[in-house]
């Protein structure tokens, strides 16, 4: 099985690349890095991934244009937050996210690419302000941007917060759960096939995947080690720092994931990423989750 993962350290890939669990080790896996999303989307066109830890947005673009893929798990939510230079005021000390925003007119916000969730999200937050948005091939590139005063502020995962704030003096400006509620930060997602072809291994994986999550909601100590296998530049602290901003992470796909997910199928149009219209079964496969994580999300 070949999957596609990115470089979000707190996505379980990390953990069941390093140390199989369950069932997995009775598997081939093949792991694939991708710098984004979007070029993860490429890669299910192209036949080349069976699974894929990927944020929801470029799915839905892909889905509207032929891809054959469905989302069978979720994994984290509201992994989107906007971090800054200290002197500028966060949400908690203007008040709200437009004021939040405001201080950023005629400044420029870096995101990951085009049709990322980051992406849409800050395009929709700042649709109505004068900020302009310039997007990095890879995250990696922001936090130099940020310190050579390239951007005012950057919008990408919490692993985004933790190295910027390890490199100098900055904040978290809005918290993720303020940014977009329930965001579907990423989910596992099967190229349709797969769903006949291997629901034993969709089970087994979803299985293996919801004791990470529990791993790092429950055990993070434990979680970041494990990881620090696959990450030799940063430390123990790194990682559970970065848990620690945005702690929802289960593998079950509750309502509120769901609508949050459709919710940016409007703003995807009006950013012209996509034309038409999808509903809930055009994206998501819940057959599986339901059955191995059936009580409500642990968030």
């Amino acid at each position: 099985m070949h999957i596609g993962y990115l470089s979000t350290i707190y996505h379980t890939s990390f953990i069941l690349k390093n140390e199989p669990l369950g069932n997995l080790n009775n598997y081939d896996l093949k792991w694939s890095l991708f710098a984004t999303g979007p070029a993860m989307k490429d890669a299910f066109a192209s036949g080349d991934l069976d699974v894929g830890y990927i944020g929801l947005p470029p799915v839905l673009i892909g889905i509207e244009n032929g891809l054959k893929v469905k989302c069978i798990g979720g994994g984290h939510v509201e992994g989107t937050v906007i971090v800054a230079p200290q002197h500028y005021k966060t949400f908690y000390e203007s008040g709200s996210i437009y004021s939040v925003l405001k201080q950023f007119e005629g400044e420029i916000i870096g995101t990951p690419s085009k049709g990322c969730i980051h992406d849409v999200i800050i395009r929709e937050m700042t649709k109505d302000l004068d900020i302009e948005i310039k997007n990095f091939p890879w995250a990696d590139f922001i936090p130099d941007a940020i310190e050579e005063l390239e951007i005012a502020a950057g919008v990408g995962t919490p692993s985004l917060a933790s190295v910027v704030n390890k490199r100098f003096a900055s904040k978290v400006v809005i918290p993720p759960h303020k940014l977009w509620p329930y965001n579907p930060s990423y989910g596992i997602v099967v190229r349709e096939e797969l769903i006949d072809e291997s629901p034993e291994f969709i089970t087994d994986f979803l299985k293996a995947h919801e004791e990470a999550c529990n791993l790092i909601r429950l055990h993070p100590e434990q979680a970041a080690e494990i990881a620090l296998k696959e990450v030799k530049v940063v430390d123990e602290d790194f990682v559970l720092d970065t848990y620690k901003i945005s702690p929802k992470y289960c593998a079950s796909i509750p309502e509120e994931y769901i609508k949050s997910t459709l919710k940016f199928i409007p703003v995807l149009r009006r950013l012209g990423y996509m034309k038409g219209d999808l509903n809930q079964e055009n994206i998501f496969n819940l057959e599986f989750i339901k059955k191995i994580h059936p009580e409500p999300a642990h968030y």
